[in-house]
């Protein structure tokens, strides 16, 4: 929101009381406690008639320093983001009254006096702070004319908001899932949960933090409304701002994005590891579409019978009967014998993932059992709130309530033990405010952070069900549901620029502390042309995670065949040809995944956060690194031209062993069955041995693929094994357990023997001789 006509002049029915001094600063409960007048303090009649903010400086976790403005305080602690417990920081006032916050290496300083000074500095140098008219305490005339807020939320009487300065150059990521540039400078960014599909400016997952470029990330910890004005209203700074009389944040420390990752993922939270299975590809009967389980069957043996790989198989809202969703039983007129249908996948092995939401439809019986039990959203005046919007007179499951969250637990514990693997929890946007909690929450803060609320509640029961192998496909979320993976990019259209949005979402998200990522292939609404399909195929076989998915149409690849099938370049030859090479990475994607759940670091990476010191790799949005090594340029167009970067090092193309070095900028044109994926020089790349599957025994098999550049020692983790690889510029080691695994430099491989490989590098890998024939 922007308060401010201009450097000078607040806009009209604005009234802004901005911390003017540092007037005391007392350490109290191992925090600094600061008085801010809002003026000047000469005599003592300056004490009087003015509002007076109350700043609290704490240090957090190592490296995290917490902040918390304050207006009038009777009102409580409102409910705020889960966040690690405080450990360890130091607090001080110094003779010349400078209040001094210390955690880890970061340092925060309040100035004493006048102009208000509040600075954060690691390593030597001032990272950002907060200085004259930054924080406020906001009034508003009930006809101020300020840009309104989200479409839901009247205009508020009182807001807070912190500016911090930006330096020079500095460049700001993150807030969550955002589908425009991945730079935010410039932008106005609204942290409200929304179903506005990936071609707006709304989002499905909202997250109050942003990371820089300059050694800092902010944290506002606020689930309710948090806008942000990044570079915008004041050029120089970022600002935040929430209705109400408090505001808090945590400044967090790092001296590159992934450090500052691994600090925001400690206190918030980091995802669990997830299955083998997952990384597979997943099929879907799409949205609308008529399908019963001979549809389903034929589409599994049509996969069977082109050779085309499948691990998991999705039922989409239509396994429930119309007009009743969601109340957990299977629609018996298409699917009378569903444990059977259930137990007939699992025999092809493959595992089962159903749709669900957290709405409640009146024509379900569940809604009566629900509704009388207490268990869905109430309006004030003690009725259920309900809506004919998504499905008729549906109520809202209320997730604050401990009994309704058993409830809702146990329908689902009934489909796992059915034979159902994974569930898909769609929507929780739609959250009204004009509601009553069972916990007394306030609707507005509950907002955003019922995402994660819901998204808890079923991974739970998944954990519980499934232990070491709870899946989610999650499409809402806030900070904090990083916990919960795998989280996909919402409602796309089946175009090449809805398809560049969608990957700037899922790099924006990625720099948001989620480390699982996943999208729609194809797009959703519509249909796709068969290059917008076959391009978008590879492009989703090399994600995180890889779901054939759409709305009024199916996806099976052989649907968007105009001739022949076997032509290398058919949609059924691409998604043989990725589905086959991502099976083989397994291994890799599996290691990624267990960096992800262990620092925070993504498994599909911005190339800021790859290449925090290559100026040129900090704005790519049309890019990504796959795990720490391979680059991914998604081609955007029918006729294959793409454009991209290589920085620094030598690069080699996996699909045909071309060597490069950069840095570059590279104008290449390839077929359909072709995308530039690089790998950085030094890698050591491990190659399962079997393409039809991602869970085997990766070792039985394993190829080590060494590549050029490097003189130095690498863990290469495969499941729980780890195998050491050094490489000088002549040769290349291996040590690792006993088995079937070799080791592979150029066209030269060799088996281990005793658990070790030895081989002289060769100077050139012939092309098409970087990966190793699948046996």
């Amino acid at each position: 929101m922007r308060f401010t006509d201009g450097f000078w002049l607040m806009r009209p029915g604005v009234e802004a009381h901005y911390a003017r001094e540092a007037y005391e600063a007392r350490v109290r409960d191992d925090a600094l406690v600061v008085t801010a007048p809002t003026k000047a303090i000469r005599t003592r009649g300056d004490t009087l008639n003015l509002p007076v903010l109350t700043v609290t400086v704490a240090p957090h976790i190592p490296g995290v320093v917490r902040v918390r403005i304050e207006h009038h305080t009777g009102g409580g602690e409102p409910v705020r983001f889960e966040t690690a417990p405080r450990s360890g920081g130091s607090v001080t006032v110094e003779p010349d009254g400078t209040g001094v916050v210390t955690s880890g290496g970061l340092e925060a300083r309040v100035t004493p006096g006048e102009p208000w000074n509040l600075e954060f500095r690691a390593g030597g140098r001032r990272l950002t702070g907060s200085g004259h008219r930054s924080q406020a305490w906001i009034r508003l005339a009930p006809d101020a004319q300020v840009d309104p807020p989200p479409v839901e939320l009247g205009l508020g009487r009182t807001y807070v908001h912190e500016q911090l300065d930006l330096g020079v150059g500095t460049l700001v990521y993150g807030l969550g899932e955002r589908f425009g540039p991945l730079v935010k400078n410039g932008q106005t960014v609204e942290i409200w949960n929304a179903d506005g599909g990936t071609s707006s400016e709304q989002a499905y997952k909202g997250v109050p933090f942003y990371l820089t470029d300059a050694g800092y990330g902010v944290f506002v910890d606020e689930p309710g409304h948090v806008s942000f004005e990044v570079g915008s209203e004041a050029v120089q700074r970022a600002q935040f701002s929430v209705e109400g009389e408090s505001l808090q944040y945590f400044v967090i420390a790092g001296e590159t994005p992934a450090a500052i990752l691994e600090r925001y993922t400690a206190l918030t939270g980091r995802p669990v590891e997830v299955p083998a299975w997952s990384y597979g590809t997943w099929l879907t009967t799409s949205f609308t579409t008529d399908y019963d389980e001979a549809t389903v069957t034929s589409f599994l043996d049509g996969m069977r019978d082109r050779d085309l790989p499948l691990s998991v198989f999705h039922f989409d809202c239509f396994w429930m009967r119309e007009f009743q969703w969601t109340d957990f039983l299977w629609d018996e007129r298409v699917f009378p014998d569903p444990e059977g249908m259930l137990a007939r996948l699992h025999e092809r092995g493959l595992k089962v993932s159903l749709w669900i939401n957290p709405y409640i439809a009146q024509a379900s019986p569940a809604f009566a059992e629900a509704a009388a039990a207490g268990h869905l959203l109430r309006r004030p005046d003690g009725s259920v709130w309900q809506w004919d919007l998504w499905q008729a007179g549906m109520g809202v499951v209320d997730f604050t309530s401990d009994a309704a969250v058993a409830w809702f637990q146990e329908k689902l514990r009934v489909l796992l033990r059915q034979g159902v693997d994974a569930l898909k929890t769609d929507f929780g946007e739609r959250i009204p405010v004009d509601v009553v909690y069972a916990d007394g929450s306030d609707p507005r803060r509950m907002h955003n952070l019922y995402a994660e609320r819901y998204n808890a509640a079923v991974h739970e029961v998944l954990e519980q069900e499934r232990p070491g192998e709870a899946v989610l496909f999650a499409r809402s979320a806030t900070a904090g549901g990083q916990r919960h993976p795998v989280h996909w990019g919402g409602d796309s259209t089946s175009t090449f620029a809805s398809m560049a949005e969608t990957l700037r979402g899922g790099l924006s998200l990625s720099l948001s502390g989620f480390g699982f990522w996943s999208h729609d292939i194809g797009g959703f609404e519509g249909t796709p042309a068969a290059d917008v399909f076959k391009r978008w195929v590879a492009f989703g076989l090399l994600s995180s995670h890889s779901r054939f998915h759409g709305s009024d149409s199916y996806r099976v690849p052989w649907l968007f065949d105009d001739g022949d099938e076997a032509d290398p370049e058919s949609a059924t030859s691409v998604t043989r040809r990725f589905a086959r090479l991502k099976n083989r990475l397994s291994p890799y994607l599996l290691a990624a995944g267990r960096e992800a759940a262990e620092t925070g670091t993504p498994v599909m990476r911005p190339m800021v956060l790859a290449f925090p010191g290559d100026p040129t790799a900090r704005p790519l949005d049309r890019q990504y690194l796959l795990g720490p090594d391979l680059l991914v340029a998604p081609v955007f167009s029918a006729e294959g031209d793409v454009e991209l970067y290589l920085p620094a090092g030598t690069w080699t193309q996996l699909l045909t062993g071309e060597r490069v070095t950069g840095p570059v900028w590279r104008r290449e044109r390839h077929g359909f069955d072709s995308l530039p994926v690089y790998v950085r020089e030094g890698a050591v790349l491990p190659i399962g041995e079997r393409d039809d599957r991602p869970d085997t025994d990766h070792l039985d098999g394993l190829v080590l693929v060494a590549f050029p550049g490097g003189d130095e020692v690498r863990e290469v983790r495969v499941g729980d094994a780890v195998l050491t690889v050094e490489t000088t510029d002549e040769e290349v080691h291996a040590t690792g357990p006993e088995g079937r695994w070799s080791l592979r430099v150029g066209g030269a491989q060799q088996a281990a023997e005793a658990g070790s490989a030895h081989l002289r590098r060769t100077a050139e890998p012939a092309p098409g001789d970087v990966l190793p024939e699948a046996r």
